[in-house]
């Protein structure tokens, strides 16, 4: 008799785990009422270097970082690095030049990356600040920019 219980438990088991296969294997037309997964919008790599190089002029003319303390320019930082990271995606998407000739400027992405990476402004006058990081190789990245147009 134990044999004959311990075969109808496997049994069970089996079949359950055989149904709860099966249902979701549905070859109902459920799938084509999903939608398809939205692609990202990619901009060009003028649009995106037009962009950013107005955030570079914005934070120019609204008077950059003046305040020395740590935490007064974090604001203007990460409004430098947004337009940034847009303009690395668009650098990755454009066929026309290969990715030497974006070497230098990912360079200075880099860069700016790794100043942000710290989470917060150490101030100006912190040893080993991060704002040259950022806000140095903004003004570079931009300067390359004007110099290496594509658009």
């Amino acid at each position: 008799m134990g044999r004959y219980t311990w075969g109808k438990r496997v049994a069970g088991l089996f079949l359950a785990a055989t149904m709860a296969a099966v249902s979701g294997c549905s070859s109902s037309d459920d799938q084509s009422d999903a939608k398809p997964a939205a692609r990202a919008k990619t901009v060009s790599v003028g649009a995106a270097s037009t962009t950013f190089q107005e955030a570079v002029t914005k934070f120019d003319t609204d008077g950059g970082c003046l305040e020395k303390e740590p935490g007064t320019c974090w604001k203007q930082m990460t409004a430098l690095m947004e337009p940034a990271r847009d303009l690395r995606k668009a650098m990755n998407t454009e066929k026309s030049v290969g990715a030497d000739f974006w070497s230098d400027a990912y360079a200075l992405i880099d860069t700016m990356e790794d100043g942000i990476a710290v989470g917060e402004d150490q101030g100006a006058t912190a040893y080993g600040t991060n704002r040259p990081k950022v806000l140095g190789s903004a003004h570079d990245l931009s300067d390359w920019l004007d110099e290496n147009p594509i658009k």
